[in-house]
């Protein structure tokens, strides 16, 4: 009877053992990954445009690094759709309708891609959201396209980077990443 009780103790000991190695995390587990974004190759960044009238744009993305890397036309091949960042799409939300370049896209969420090339991008607000950055969902889900002007920076940029620049009642969007500024202006539909 003692040793039933003894093997039995001895398995629930080691039973306890096991299920709290298995909830430990690693150094490699994907719960600490999940939890602490900031810690990936490509850490999350955001950008912000405030109307006059207190209304905003907000776009949130990942930053990769160049890290040596050729970039555009290497790493980011010409005339092919890329997400604009990393990991999880690149968001887009306005909270009122606006004028991007010559397109009016309405208040709501987005998904922003592109098409880079060497003379000017195409800017694709895509509809379909919640997505991860790649596959692009296909132009049945794009709500509009516009021209983006494509620019050399005055140095590298190592971290891809996207900001806004307001001129009155005008944002302009910028992607800056290697040698390259790509930008198009919004402005709010009044």
């Amino acid at each position: 009877m003692q040793k039933r009780l003894a093997l039995l103790t001895a398995c629930i000991f080691l039973l306890a053992i096991a299920a709290c190695a298995q909830n430990a995390p690693s150094k490699h587990s994907t719960s600490m990954t999940k939890t602490d974004k900031s810690q990936r190759p490509s850490p999350p960044a955001s950008a912000q445009c405030k109307f006059s009238d207190g209304k905003t744009i907000n776009v949130d993305y990942s930053s990769p690094r160049m890290k040596g890397r050729k970039i555009y036309g290497g790493l980011v091949p010409y005339a092919q759709v890329w997400r604009a960042g990393a990991n999880e799409a690149t968001t887009f939300v306005t909270d009122t309708n606006v004028m991007v370049g010559d397109k009016d896209v309405p208040a709501g969420s987005y998904t922003l891609f592109t098409i880079p090339n060497q003379d000017k991008w195409t800017l694709i607000i895509s509809k379909k959201t919640g997505e991860w950055g790649i596959p692009y969902p296909g132009e049945g889900e794009d709500f509009t396209r516009t021209d983006m002007k494509a620019s050399a920076t005055p140095s590298t940029v190592e971290n891809f980077t996207i900001s806004f620049d307001q001129n009155g009642s005008t944002c302009a969007l910028h992607l800056d990443w290697e040698n390259t500024r790509a930008s198009v202006n919004i402005s709010e539909k009044k």
